[in-house]
């Protein structure tokens, strides 16, 4: 296994000299304002948005604000509106101190907005920057923002952005059991949709509680389809500062269950993974606070042996599009107390969305075996996704 990754790792580097494949530009849907501003014309608006909400240079609140919509409410989801925040950190409700307006969490003991905050608005605009994996929790907040309109006669409108992980589908499709914040769907780990096109699949397969329809639209993008390589103009998250770190967000995601560090803590998180306890790799990286960031990081001081994977991360932009499970099993191999690999909490089963894969790792089951594994439910998602595209498929 060890020599396996590393002659992956080696053939990898060598697609570096291939060209890179040409970074698309689209027009996001926030940029089509003469597609949707008719829509907000004498209405009281609600914006959920982050830092990533920007029409050119200007967040979307102060463009709506500057063309003289009447916003009376934001909601931001995890890492709060100013994207400053931490995974997992608490986010409190407060003001907006450039405009004034009332920031309402979405994230903590408030995921779903309640009747009273939805209370005398006629539309929520929904422009958040997603990366495409089932457990980033930016579309589980479009579930519970769907929901509470669809219960309280609100309209919603998403302004679709790029995925930059939109050109595949991969990895094990959650099971009901393990439902949660971070997977809330039987999805796979990577859906291979946009933002737009997930809201239409949880509207119309009926994920919403009890069935209720939302009152929906997408403003499309223009110049997008699924076989685009995006570079993300804006860190969507603290953690997630590189496109080689948000393609190898999916892969790596999982170690969060784990007692293996992903490089919270230093100047590369996401893409690299290793502990104390490792007994191969030939990158050292330690783990330090980092204001905003990472504040207490796994093994915070404690020199980690490991990988380094920005090369392969390059590499993997040219050519090849896969949930990657050979790193956890490496990991596991050269864990010396295999018995404390995984997080007693179970939060690696909520992120595999099933508890056959730790399972798989643990009896050391192929790469070849586990992919198979998850064949059938990724065909039958397939098939559900291809009815809610709006962009032409990789395909």
């Amino acid at each position: 296994m060890k020599n396996s990754i590393k002659n992956l790792v080696f053939v990898l580097i060598l697609f570096i000299t291939i060209a890179t494949p040409t970074m698309a530009q689209p027009v996001v849907g926030a940029a089509l304002m003469d597609e949707y501003l008719p829509l907000l014309q004498g209405k009281r608006v609600a914006v959920c948005g982050n830092h990533t909400s920007m029409v050119g240079n200007a967040h979307l609140v102060d463009t709506l604000l500057s063309r003289g919509v009447n916003v009376t409410t934001i909601f931001c989801p995890e890492h709060g509106f100013r994207g400053d925040a931490e995974a997992g950190a608490h986010i409190q409700s407060s003001v907006d101190s450039k405009t004034g307006l009332p920031i309402v969490s979405l994230y903590g003991n408030n995921k779903k907005p309640q009747p009273e905050q939805v209370k005398g608005v006629d539309v929520i605009v929904f422009d958040i920057q997603d990366v495409g994996c089932r457990f980033y929790t930016y579309i589980s907040t479009l579930h519970y923002v769907m929901e509470a309109a669809a219960e309280n006669g609100v309209k919603v409108i998403i302004l679709d952005r790029p995925n930059p992980n939109g050109y595949f589908v991969d990895g094990p499709v959650l099971k009901p059991k393990f439902r949660s914040f971070v997977g809330m769907h039987c999805v796979p780990v990577v859906h291979g949709m946009t933002i737009g096109e997930y809201g239409l699949m949880v509207n119309g397969e009926g994920w919403l509680d009890n069935g209720v329809k939302c009152d929906l639209t997408v403003v499309k993008m223009q110049d997008y389809d699924h076989t685009m390589r995006y570079s993300l103009p804006i860190a969507p998250s603290p953690n997630l500062q590189s496109d080689a770190a948000v393609f190898l967000y999916p892969s790596l995601c999982l170690f969060e269950g784990t007692n293996v560090s992903v490089g919270r803590g230093t100047d590369r998180p996401f893409e690299m993974f290793g502990c104390p306890e490792m007994q191969s790799g030939d990158f050292l990286f330690t783990p330090h606070p980092i204001k905003g960031v990472s504040e207490n990081p796994p093994y915070n001081g404690q020199e980690c042996r490991g990988y380094q994977l920005t090369a392969v991360a390059t590499a993997h932009l040219n050519s090849f599009n896969l949930f990657n499970v050979a790193f956890l099993q490496l990991a596991y191999r050269d864990f010396p107390n295999q018995s404390k690999f995984f997080l007693s909490n179970g939060f690696f089963n909520k992120l595999a969305g099933n508890d056959e894969l730790q399972k798989q790792i643990i009896y050391g089951v192929s790469e070849d075996e586990i992919r198979a594994s998850w064949k059938e439910d990724l065909d039958k998602f397939k098939a559900i996704r291809s009815q809610y595209l709006l962009y032409p498929d990789f395909e």
